[in-house]
């Protein structure tokens, strides 16, 4: 019968060898063909401009003036972060209502509100569902083109340009199905207010 210093040198081995190559050569071959195949993904997707970051195309981001397209609600939060000045930090994440909650419906109300404020020329047409409900993560960065179409008039008066070149902008900055067949057509609303802002070309 083996004994605890009998099994002691292989099961050591055995540990080494796996560490090796679960804890470095895994990772390492891993990160090396994401760098050299998915530069962009592998750093994050950070829309980079002569060196200057204006964040990431897979988290979303607060607009609520007229210029700019607007995206889903955001459960934003700024009261629990602060950085090292003690300055308060926004921070959007995931919303814990319930769709059947009476706080959920006074927030889709209050949005449906500022949407028909903020794009008169709709009138009584319908606001797409994206444009007045958050998604599971509160933070996704896309919305459907009819509710990118539901902006045009407004983001063209805003920024004196056509509607018809607001929409080539929306239309550069549209995701089609993955593969042509799983998933809906999506607008990136960060790219989207770049364009309009003559950053991102």
């Amino acid at each position: 019968m083996k004994t605890f210093k009998d099994v002691l040198p292989r099961a050591t081995v055995i540990f080494l060898i796996f560490t090796l190559l679960c804890g470095v050569v895994y990772p390492g071959i891993v990160t090396c063909i994401a760098q050299l195949f998915f530069p962009d993904k592998a750093n994050g997707s950070i829309i980079e401009i002569n060196g200057k970051k204006y964040g990431c195309e897979l988290l979303g981001q607060q607009y609520t003036d007229d210029r700019h397209m607007w995206g889903r609600i955001m459960n934003i939060d700024v009261s629990t972060y602060k950085d090292e000045s003690g300055k308060t930090l926004m921070y959007a994440a995931p919303s814990n209502l319930s769709p059947a909650s009476k706080e959920y419906e006074a927030l889709v109300k209050e949005r449906v509100e500022k949407m028909r404020d903020a794009n008169p020329e709709m009138d009584e047409t319908a606001i797409p569902v994206d444009l007045v409900t958050g998604s599971g993560s509160g933070l996704d960065p896309h919305i459907s083109p009819a509710a990118a179409e539901y902006q045009v008039a407004r983001i063209a008066k805003a920024n004196n340009m056509t509607e018809d070149e607001v929409r080539k902008i929306i239309d550069r900055c549209t995701d089609g199905r993955f593969l042509g067949v799983f998933g809906e057509e999506t607008v990136n609303v960060l790219k989207v207010n770049l364009m309009l802002d003559g950053i991102l070309q």
